[in-house]
C-alpha cells in the first residue's frame, strides 16, 4: 500500500564510534516505541547507510501533517528522557525534516531505500510535482516496491530546543523515497530517473543515497505488545 498517513518526520544523523553502541540501543529499546506511541503517529522505520551520508536515517509516518505540531508531540519534545537528552547531545550533521506526503505510489515497503534530495523554488514547484507524478510510477521495474514524494514544511523543520538539527538553505527541499527489495534495484532507478540526462526536466539532485532497513515498528505492534 502507499505510505500510511499524510505526514512524515525524517531524521538523519551521524554519531561518533565511541557513542554508537549506546545510540543504537537507545533507538531500539526506547526511542522508536516512544515516538510511535504518540497520538497520531502510525509507524517508524530505521535505516543504516549502504552508500549515503549521514549514516543513520529514520522515517516516522503520521496521520496528518498537523500531528507533527500537535500538543501530544510538543509535550514529548519538551519532556525528553534522560537517555534521550544524553544521546541527542552526541548527534552530528543532523537533518530534521517535517514533510507532507504528496505522492505515494505502489504497494508495501522494501528492505532497501533510495533517498533523492531535490531543491525546488516556488516558481517551479508545480512543474516539478507534475514531472514526479510520472517519475515515481514503479511500473514493472524489477525489485521496486513503491515510490513517494515528501515536501518539506520549513516552519516545522529544523532544530527544536533539545534537538540539535541543522537548519539551512534546504529548508524547503523535497525528498523522493524509493522502496525496493535490494540496493541494486534502487540504485538503478536513481541512475535512470534522477541523475545525468535522465534527470530532465528536473536539475540534478542536491544529493542521493541508498539505505538498508534495520527494522520497523507500527502502532498495531504496540497494541499487541
Amino acid at each position: 500500500m502507499p505510505l500510511a498517513g499524510k505526514g512524515m518526520l525524517l531524521t538523519s544523523m551521524n554519531i561518533d564510534a565511541a557513542h554508537e553502541a549506546d545510540f543504537n540501543r537507545w533507538y531500539d529499546r526506547e526511542h522508536l516505541e516512544e515516538r510511535v506511541a504518540i497520538d497520531g503517529f502510525l509507524e517508524a522505520r530505521r535505516y543504516v547507510a549502504h552508500a549515503a551520508d549521514p549514516k543513520y536515517l529514520s522515517l516516522y509516518s503520521t496521520e496528518t501533517l498537523d500531528v507533527l505540531d500537535s500538543p501530544p508531540y510538543r509535550k514529548a519534545l519538551a519532556n525528553q528522557t534522560e537517555w534521550s537528552r544524553r544521546t541527542m547531545a552526541h548527534f552530528k550533521d543532523m537533518l530534521r525534516v517535517v514533510a507532507r506526503i504528496t505522492i505515494s505510489i505502489g504497494t508495501g515497503r522494501g528492505a532497501a531505500l533510495g533517498l533523492v534530495r531535490l531543491r525546488p523554488t516556488p516558481d517551479n514547484a508545480g512543474a516539478w510535482r507534475d514531472a514526479l507524478q510520472e517519475k515515481l510510477v514503479p511500473g514493472n521495474r524489477e525489485g521496486i516496491i513503491s515510490m513517494h514524494l515528501l515536501e518539506s514544511e520549513p516552519e516545522l523543520s529544523g532544530a527544536t530546543a533539545d534537538i540539535p538539527a541543522v537548519r539551512n538553505e534546504g529548508a524547503r527541499d523535497w525528498f523522493v523515497l524509493i522502496d525496493g527489495t535490494h540496493v541494486g534495484a534502487v540504485s538503478a532507478v536513481i541512475a535512470e530517473r534522477f541523475t545525468g540526462p535522465a534527470a530532465a526536466p528536473l536539475p540534478l539532485p542536491v544529493s542521493v543515497g541508498t539505505y538498508c532497513l534495520m527494522w520497523d515498528l507500527a502502532k498495531s505492534n504496540l497494541a499487541r505488545g
